[in-house]
């Protein structure tokens, strides 16, 4: 069976952001469509699901990096912030989004908090992994088996160079001739 890592990160992302939007507990907050996602952001996005998106995209952080917390995602999802003429500079994500997208997850069931040994933030619930799975098994599509070719049989190298030559020059066009008037 496909997981996560079977298939495409963007098309994954989109398909789970899908599914997201039928779950009741997530909702984009009323400030969503005004705010930038970062400061290193000079425009909020121009997409009009992308709180889903989003959700998405942190369900699957949470996954892949197991116990995570708004810092570790406010780093992730941070950028380089042109600032002119100066040297551009990193600078972290949005923490409210984050904080507000893991509520949302989190008052669903998708995720929950857990301290695991000397690290303690959200790890995704078996319904999570539900989720991602199943928007994977819809998106995996098996690579075809290629046919094996029989391998050419060994010719010398000067063979193959005027076998090469030959196919060239009937290739080539006769306006090379001088035309005659």
């Amino acid at each position: 069976m496909p997981t996560m890592f079977d298939v495409d990160v963007n098309d994954l992302i989109e398909e789970v952001a899908k599914d997201l939007q039928k779950v009741k507990e997530i909702k984009p907050p009323e400030w969503s469509f005004f705010v930038k996602t970062g400061m290193h952001k000079e425009r909020p996005p121009k997409r009009e699901d992308w709180w889903y998106v989003r959700c998405a995209a942190v369900l699957r952080s949470v996954r892949k990096l197991g116990p995570v917390g708004v810092q570790k995602l406010r780093t992730k999802y941070g950028g380089k912030k042109s600032r002119g003429h100066k040297t551009e500079h990193f600078y972290k994500g949005s923490g409210n989004i984050l904080r507000k997208a893991l509520q949302q997850l989190e008052a669903a069931g998708l995720i929950k908090k857990t301290e695991k040994g000397t690290r303690k933030g959200r790890i995704i619930t078996p319904q999570g992994v539900s989720i991602i799975d199943k928007a994977a098994v819809r998106l995996y599509k098996p690579m075809e088996k290629k046919e094996e070719k029989p391998a050419k049989e060994a010719k010398p190298a000067a063979e193959e160079k005027k076998e090469e030559t030959k196919e060239a020059k009937q290739e080539k066009p006769a306006e090379t001739e001088p035309k005659k008037e």
